[in-house]
């Protein structure tokens, strides 16, 4: 099993987005896609389900979805949500990423 987990704060925020659209299991999926300013990018979205090659961990009751291709990517991350100034969003902690953007959601390896 990979390690990769899902902070409590992003948990909480997957679980309340769920429940606004009424959703019975709050899911979010991470993939990372070619693209971006940096090579590649993380996308975020609620999943209804989930297939055969993912990787699912559990926090607080929400979980965390991941494909078999993404996961070598983000392998040994924390998938956090941020509030500040700056807005809010969904972060990801990745000890693979060699760079970052400024947007937080582009990275290299």
């Amino acid at each position: 099993m990979a390690d990769i987990s899902l902070s409590p704060s992003a948990a909480a925020r997957v679980a309340a987005i769920a429940a606004r659209k009424g959703s019975a299991e709050p899911r979010l999926r991470l993939s990372v896609d070619g693209g971006g300013c940096a090579g590649f990018q993380y996308r975020f979205e609620l999943a209804d389900s989930r297939t055969e090659d993912d990787l699912e961990v559990t926090t607080d009751g929400v979980a965390l979805v991941i494909d078999s291709v993404s996961l070598p990517f983000v392998s040994g991350s924390i998938v956090d949500y941020v509030e500040n100034l700056g807005g809010a969003s969904f972060q990801v902690r990745n000890p693979n990423a060699a760079s970052s953007c400024g947007c937080g959601t582009s990275f290299s390896v």
